[in-house]
């Protein structure tokens, strides 16, 4: 595995071999909301329960959009309940192709977490591996961790650095190409004017890991994003967003996320929205 993918990613087999070995692995089961899976589903053994909507994300308002940042002190909380300590090697996963363990890798990125990884190919790999499960419901740590979080330090866009990036640079819309493409003259469907349409889905191989180095690096040049142009991201609340980054850091390319993203762009009806295949 090379170092750019190794700083993001880690593999069913590079998993197996933290646990055997007894490290400080912190394992999350990340989930968009309570109540959007079974508790008592199989999960990779020692997997906590976390879900985006009250651990990673801030209370929304009439214009954050759906997933706004949390208060740094709140997700630190959660955190040390987790058992996250400096030391520790904490690895997100998801069974739903992997946007939601994105948003929690890249949130825990923000607030200066560097040792996280994403399960490359999410449950769905550990289970076909054929490694154990479990059923049991896990919600905290024996021992309370001590790890101090700060805010800021993966960038960030606003709803106007957004459209600026679209005209002046690369803004990749990560949704699915049905949204990005809208129903023209309805209101709040589209994409940003100037975005391109890359859904996140395309940045993984038929078998939901993600492409290689050599693919991804290949496939944002296409769409005009390399390291020597602007380049940012967004999608409906920020999960495929988030996604995308991490894909992009695999390639080797750092892009900011605009966290609002189109639940928050649709709150000003005074924003533009584009329809159709064109960027608008």
């Amino acid at each position: 595995m090379s170092e750019a993918r190794s700083r993001t990613l880690i593999s069913v087999a590079g998993l197996a071999d933290l646990l055997a070995a007894g490290g400080p692995v912190v394992l999350l089961d990340v989930l968009d909301e309570k109540g959007a899976a079974p508790t008592d589903r199989p999960r990779i053994p020692g997997a906590l329960s976390v879900h985006l909507a009250t651990d990673f994300s801030g209370k929304p308002t009439k214009t954050s959009g759906k997933r706004p940042l949390p208060e740094i002190m709140d997700l630190q909380a959660d955190a040390r309940r987790w058992g996250i300590n400096p030391g520790s090697t904490v690895v997100v996963y998801d069974n739903t192709g992997g946007a939601q363990a994105s948003r929690a890798w890249w949130t825990l990125r923000w607030a200066g977490f560097a040792h996280v990884r994403i399960l490359d190919g999410g449950f769905a790999a550990w289970k076909a591996s054929g490694r154990p499960v479990f059923h049991d419901h896990l919600e905290a740590a024996d021992k309370a961790g001590v790890v101090v979080l700060r805010s800021g330090h993966m960038p960030t866009l606003t709803a106007s650095q957004a459209a600026a990036l679209a005209r002046e640079g690369v803004l990749l819309d990560a949704r699915g190409r049905a949204a990005y493409l809208g129903e023209p003259g309805k209101a709040g469907t589209g994409h940003i004017p100037g975005a391109l349409s890359a859904p996140s889905g395309d940045n993984l191989t038929p078998e939901g890991a993600f492409q290689s180095e050599a693919d991804l690096r290949a496939r944002f040049a296409a769409l005009g994003a390399h390291g020597a142009q602007k380049i940012g991201v967004y999608c409906g609340s920020g999960n495929a967003a988030a996604h995308a980054i991490a894909a992009l850091s695999v390639a080797g390319i750092e892009a900011p996320l605009y966290v609002g993203s189109w639940t928050a762009w649709t709150t000003d009806q005074s924003r533009p929205a584009a329809t159709g295949p064109e960027r608008g």
